[in-house]
């Protein structure tokens, strides 16, 4: 088999080629973030969120303005840089067998796409063991807050348990219990000339991508976590502690729950809690059709 003469005019198309296969990759893996975390953009190495927690709303206007002036909670999300880098031997672009690679940078993509939801829904469901902005972990039972006439007291939004997890949340509020922040969106590139030290030394050509962003805890007013069973009784108990959440000074939030997101293994449960006319006594399931589900394969 005769050699392909490598030119630079070859090894634009070859990138070209790639990064295609990459981007269809991107597509595979469709998010489920975006239900349970909210995008924040960072312009630095690390983002401040002090200010969560502390909106009291709307009040009647009487005399000057009540400033509510920011608590410094001293949370922090730090962008983490990420990569993963392929090489081709040059042998194999000479022997025209490149393309036998474009399978691997489809995959290339697919996890690109997938790793912003391994980390959103890994922090979620570690929730029990990882503190959050008030020092408490996210799902707790002691989580400070103030009631009327400005006394602590805690708050819950844990079921505790040893269980597979699950949770019920809101999924319509412009902060969501999950923060992924993003520095720099991932960049497909490439390491291909004679003189690169990969190319020199190894005799390889270099394909990769890079990223920098991280996650973190947002509200945890806007969800129940659960290692509970997954029944009726459980379910209830979620549902009031979060249509009974308050904030501040004994604010309602009107915390309405949406989403039930579990693993594939209570998939049965959720289901016949959800869809199934009656319960397992044969009495009619008041619970069905009042969560949108969501089977999240991370939280397995």
């Amino acid at each position: 088999m005769s050699k392909v003469k490598i030119t630079a005019g070859l090894l634009a198309g070859i990138f070209t080629g790639y990064s295609a296969a990459y981007n269809n990759g991107l597509g595979m893996a469709p998010p489920k973030r975006q239900i349970i975390a909210t995008n924040v953009p960072s312009s630095s190495s690390k983002q401040e969120y002090g200010w969560l927690g502390k909106s009291r709303g709307m009040r009647e206007w009487l005399g000057d303005r009540v400033v509510n002036r920011i608590q410094a909670h001293g949370y922090s999300i730090t962008n983490k840089k990420w990569e993963q880098t392929e090489a081709v031997d040059v042998d194999t672009i000479e022997d025209d067998e490149y393309g036998v690679f474009t399978p691997l940078f489809q995959e290339m993509g697919r996890s690109t796409a997938a790793h912003p939801e391994e980390l959103v829904w890994g922090l979620l469901k570690d929730g029990f063991n990882q503190p959050c902005y008030d020092g408490q972990n996210f799902f707790d039972t002691d989580h400070p807050v103030l009631d009327a006439n400005g006394n602590p007291q805690s708050v819950s939004n844990s079921g505790g348990g040893a269980g597979a997890f699950w949770c019920i949340f809101d999924d319509t509020r412009a902060l969501k219990p999950i923060i992924f922040q993003e520095r720099l969106k991932p960049q497909f590139t490439q390491l291909n000339k004679p003189t690169d030290t990969n190319v020199f030394l190894q005799d390889e050509y270099l394909y990769g991508v890079k990223a920098r962003y991280n996650v973190g805890f947002g509200f945890w007013q806007y969800i129940f976590g659960s290692q509970q069973a997954l029944d009726k009784a459980n379910l209830k108990a979620a549902f009031a502690a979060l249509e009974g959440m308050k904030g501040d000074y004994g604010r309602p939030l009107g915390v309405t729950p949406t989403v039930l997101a579990c693993g594939p293994s209570l998939r049965e449960a959720a289901l016949e809690l959800l869809n199934a006319e009656r319960d397992a006594a044969g009495a009619t399931n008041v619970w069905k059709g009042t969560l949108r589900l969501e089977i999240v394969p991370w939280l397995a």
